[in-house]
């Protein structure tokens, strides 16, 4: 409720009519729902100690508020808090231990704890239900303004500024060739494509050399090498790319994304608003007939997105995603340009959260675009999930063990295993299973009508079992592989990891930088 109330401002009007605006303004705000949400589980929980517990207990033990008031303020509201004032938490915590030492009354015993640990697991057991209506709603909201958007624009967007489109590559991807063609076919009046490799010998380069034969009428350029300027050897050739650009419009886009041919004007068009520092975009699966492939595909529309959706809903995009991150050179130089970011491990994540902190908007547009998940074994499934959870860890710590809470599988069935009687476990266990398909429903098959989800909807529940196994997993080490390579993350950063007896391997070996196609 306090990030609600920092996000209205100041109330210095009293009137009647002043309160009022400041209610209704507030309670346009999901953190003001989420605040209410938490403070009337909160005071279901004080009930349930004031019936195991005499007053005299319960209402000082209630001063622990106090304390983690305080570390939300450091570390979630990134608020000053004083040495003096972690004096005083702490003295309030001493005194609550010394009420809890002198509480004579209370004995503790297993008839006594295991009620209340029951009691415990099933009010928790209910987070995951609170977070799932917040996703409907939050996606609800989201696609429903974005549509809207679309039909009152329509196809009249005229603001076509000329644009440069980044590709750093490495290596093939599933469909290379069409996702790097789709691209080429954008209904879009000046635009250039520039892809940048290592290596003269990349089995991609036939494939775009190929490319620039097909499509003599665009642009396309072919760089070889790129400086090692940081262990992030994607942002190597990003910022080489940068450099050779001829528009102040960048678009850059992983490898393995395919567009439409109005991929171009959707992207672009938010900047018409001066205000916008940066586009980036959703994306739907593509997925082989294989069950990890389809395990992926379902995990990002039904999950990832939910929780991409439930952030901006409560506090706006702070952050941009590898699919497609759309911004301007003068953006870029505010926040010290891409070379900047070399040494670190979300390198899209990162310049979406910097140019938001520079005080520009970054927008979450409407438009999808499609990713290719090839077939894969069980091992190259869990180290694909665990680096990306091991990423997600470390952009946003605070988050990432919140998300302990919204594991709505796990949760219902401890609340069914503990539940006093056999239709409150099943009350649990069948809320947590219309809650869940409707949710991956709202966000994945409606919103962003992902063909894979819609074919294999009944695949969430297990895939929803192996994100709880990944998520404890991802806690065990900082250690990630990409590409073929092995990185630890320190304080943000990529480090190589060396084989035992060999020099660290650099995050990709660079060759001298050179044009080897261009047209």
């Amino acid at each position: 409720m306090t990030r609600a109330m920092k996000r209205i401002g100041e109330v210095h009007v009293f009137s009647p009519r002043a309160l009022l605006d400041v209610v209704v303004r507030a309670f346009r705000v999901g953190w003001m729902w989420l605040g209410i949400l938490l403070m009337a589980l909160s005071f279901y929980a004080f009930l349930a100690l004031l019936s195991w517990n005499p007053v005299s207990f319960v209402i000082p033990a209630l001063a622990l508020n106090y304390a983690v008031g305080a570390l939300g303020a450091k570390y979630l509201l990134r608020e000053h808090v004083s040495g003096t004032r972690w004096v005083g938490v702490l003295l309030v915590c001493s005194g609550v231990t010394l009420v809890c030492a002198g509480e004579r009354d209370v004995h503790l015993s297993a008839a006594v704890a295991l009620p209340a640990l029951r009691d415990v697991v099933l009010i928790l057991a209910c987070s995951p239900f609170i977070y799932y209506l917040l996703s409907i709603f939050s996606a609800c909201r989201f696609f429903s303004e974005k549509r809207s958007e679309a039909a009152r624009v329509g196809g009249t967007n005229e603001f076509v500024p000329p644009v440069s489109i980044l590709k750093p590559v490495r290596g093939l991807d599933p469909e290379t060739y069409e996702n790097f063609a789709s691209f080429c076919r954008l209904d879009y009046p000046e635009y250039e494509l520039l892809f940048c490799v290592n290596e003269p010998d990349d089995p991609a380069v036939p494939l775009i050399e190929n490319l620039i034969r097909e499509f003599p009428e665009r642009p396309i350029s072919l760089l070889v090498g790129a400086n090692r300027l940081g262990s992030n050897g994607k942002v190597n050739k990003l910022c080489r790319l940068a450099r050779e650009a001829r528009h102040n419009l960048l678009v850059i886009s992983d490898s393995d994304i395919r567009v439409g041919p109005d991929y171009l004007r959707a992207v672009v068009a938010p900047f018409r608003d001066p205000k916008v520092g940066a586009v980036t975009c959703m994306f739907i699966g593509l997925a082989e007939r294989q069950l990890g492939a389809e395990l992926e595909a379902v995990g990002a529309a039904s999950d990832f997105f939910a929780g991409v959706l439930v952030a901006r809903q409560l506090e706006g995009m702070k952050f941009a995603m590898g699919s497609t991150v759309a911004t301007t050179r003068l953006h870029l130089e505010e926040i010290g340009g891409l070379e900047s970011l070399a040494d670190q491990h979300s390198d899209d994540f990162e310049l979406g959260r910097r140019i938001a902190a520079c005080g520009q908007q970054v927008d979450l547009s409407g438009y999808t675009v499609w990713t290719m998940y090839p077939a894969q074994t069980v091992r190259t499934y869990f180290e694909h999930q665990l680096r990306q959870a091991r990423t997600t860890r470390e952009c946003r710590p605070w988050g990432y063990c919140g998300l302990l809470l919204t594991f709505g599988l796990p949760w219902s069935l401890a609340a069914a295993m503990v539940a006093p009687s056999v239709s409150l476990a099943a009350g649990y266990l069948g809320t947590y299973l219309v809650l869940r398909f409707l949710m991956a429903w709202t966000v994945g098959v409606w919103g962003l009508k992902d063909p894979v989800l819609r074919r294999k909807l009944w695949l969430v529940p297990v895939r929803d079992a192996l994100a709880f196994l990944v998520w404890i997993a991802s806690f065990f080490s900082s250690r990630i592989k990409w590409r073929g390579l092995e990185f630890t993350i320190e304080n943000g950063r990529m480090v190589s990891v060396a084989p035992r007896g060999m020099a660290a391997p650099a995050a990709e070996i660079s060759a001298t930088p050179s044009d080897l196609t261009t047209r």
